[in-house]
């Protein structure tokens, strides 16, 4: 697609939706056009009317994010029309807000019906969001499991069932900082860590080296004193009506499906 007439046609057809009552201007006369008049959608962004033109014809010219919010906010644009004005002009797509909602009923029945493997969603901050049985006997999370990267520092069942942990935390601190810069304007990152350097010596060492990491090959192995050791194929899928939000699954290696089995069933019935 020739994005240039792309936006031009964009910003015309999301001005012409708009009445002044829409934005707090007079009505005025003599409209020709339905819709706001360029100069209006300008005054309202607070930029020139001749550069706010260019745009609309698709001129090559440049726009920073911050003008792009500016117009997308003149235009009342939602969440998914913002995004598309920045790819349009060939912007890195802006972050999206979290969402501040309960998880769907319809997301938790899935994360439920994924049973006998572990499952769960986490936001952008590593919250639990929801989790199904299996998370809670396999991993140790559970209702006072507030948030992943707390439980892993925190919680001295962790020391038990994550093999190799210190080698572990140094992977998750670096992803955890590598995710941190993805959201420049997100003050609960530099909050969280604060919080963990003081009740963590571990957490605080490790974030003082300012190492990142990156995503690796999708296994994680747990060993737990019920049944021994459990490996675990894993996938990350990110949530589309939810921004931020990520579904784990886990899926055991053949060869320890049958130890799963016998967690889970004794964890149901432990008579």
């Amino acid at each position: 697609m020739n994005r240039r007439p792309e936006l031009a046609e964009f910003l015309r057809t999301r001005r012409a939706r708009l009445h002044p009552d829409d934005v707090g201007l007079p009505p005025g006369s003599r409209r020709r056009t339905p819709g706001l008049r360029r100069e209006e959608v300008a005054v309202l962004a607070g930029v020139g009317v001749s550069w706010y033109t260019w745009l609309e014809q698709g001129r090559d010219i440049g726009a920073s994010p911050q003008v792009l919010d500016a117009i997308a906010r003149a235009l009342r644009l939602n969440p998914a029309e913002r995004r598309h004005l920045h790819v349009l002009t060939g912007l890195p797509a802006p972050t999206a807000e979290p969402v501040d909602r309960p998880v769907e009923a319809s997301l938790q029945r899935f994360i439920d019906g994924w049973l006998p493997r572990p499952a769960y969603v986490i936001d952008r901050h590593w919250n639990f969001l929801a989790l199904n049985r299996a998370a809670e006997v396999v991993f140790g999370h559970g209702v006072d499991s507030r948030n992943c990267l707390y439980s892993f520092f925190t919680d001295v069942r962790q020391r038990v069932l994550v093999p190799e942990w210190s080698a572990n935390a140094r992977q998750l601190v670096g992803l955890f900082r590598a995710e941190a810069a993805l959201f420049p304007g997100d003050p609960r990152f530099a909050e969280m860590a604060d919080d963990l350097s003081a009740v963590s010596e571990e957490f605080a060492a490790l974030w003082a080296t300012h190492d990142v990491a990156a995503p690796e090959p999708g296994l994680k192995a747990v060993h737990h004193p019920a049944v021994g050791d459990l490996l675990f194929e894993t996938v990350t899928l990110d949530v589309p009506s939810r921004p931020g939000d990520r579904l784990m699954l886990y899926n055991p290696v053949p060869e320890h499906a049958e130890r799963l089995d016998r967690l889970i069933l004794v964890a149901a019935d432990p008579g």
